[in-house]
């Protein structure tokens, strides 16, 4: 395995298979091309971050998911509400 450069973009994913996918170091070590030595690391350095990175990720999909039902139920409402002020003329 010769040393390379490689973008910060493989080395989050080389951590991903890691760190989310479950995936043994030797293993990734092995398919990538990559020293065990080089991701543990990368997985140093941006194995924290994605840990946070992934929680904000999943905060901010259960608050869209939220303000969609929110908003759904807004729009019930209104329209409930135009449909009673009609009738009550």
């Amino acid at each position: 395995m010769g040393k390379g450069n490689f973008t910060e973009d493989f080395k989050r994913d080389a951590v991903r298979q890691i760190t989310e996918r479950g995936y043994p170091v030797a293993e990734v070590s092995q398919r990538l091309g990559v020293s065990q030595h080089s991701l543990y690391e990368w997985k140093k350095k941006f194995g924290t971050l994605n840990v946070k990175a992934s929680d904000e990720a999943e905060e901010i999909r259960r608050l869209k998911r939220e303000l969609a039902r929110v908003t759904e139920e807004r729009d019930i409402l209104k329209k409930a509400a135009a449909y009673f002020a009609r009738d009550a003329k």
